[in-house]
């Protein structure tokens, strides 16, 4: 998973959550649904997967919960936070992003 090979719309999203600080999984998934316009609404199982192929490629690491967190009744939350190769990918796949679309203004006449 690197930005020669571009990342999914899920991907993106899914770091791009992380961005602003470490999260548990169910607040990941309403980050992307809510920053995509509800255009992904991604299953658990799906999330997870995307989640543990980017802890494996080095993208994501297992984070302590922030000092501010609220304690879950339930099982404790597993959080989630981007490793420096993962903010740099974020990055690198944002300015990609913006060059691909003053592209296609130029080529419609817009820029």
């Amino acid at each position: 998973m690197d930005a020669s090979d571009g990342l999914s719309r899920l991907e993106y999203h899914v770091l791009l959550a992380m961005a602003e600080g470490p999260r548990y999984g169910y607040a990941i998934r309403e980050a992307v649904e809510v920053e995509s316009g509800g255009a992904l609404v991604p299953r658990a199982g799906t999330l997870y997967r995307v989640i543990a192929r980017m802890i494996t490629a080095g993208l994501v690491v297992e984070a302590r919960a922030p000092s501010d967190a609220e304690p879950h009744p339930g099982r404790p939350r597993r959080y989630y936070a981007l490793s420096a190769d993962g903010r740099t990918l974020l990055a690198e796949e944002a300015r990609r992003m913006i060059d691909a679309g003053a592209l296609a203004r130029r080529r419609l006449g817009e820029a």
